[in-house]
């Protein structure tokens, strides 16, 4: 399975990094948090599935 930053699913969509991570926040784009423990730590991936269902819904 394909996973994608923040940062590579704002180009896709042509939007902000602001804007996804708006989107994830709300529930409207699911992401999963990888490694690490607090806040800052670790990394967000959104999943090839997720986008798609994403776009599929926009």
């Amino acid at each position: 399975m394909k996973f994608h930053t923040k940062k590579e699913v704002a180009r896709i969509l042509r939007i902000s990094k602001k804007t996804v991570e708006n989107y994830i926040g709300q529930g409207l784009l699911e992401a999963k948090k990888i490694g690490g423990s607090d806040k800052k730590a670790g990394k967000i991936l959104i999943s090839e599935k997720a986008l798609n269902e994403f776009i599929d819904k926009s």
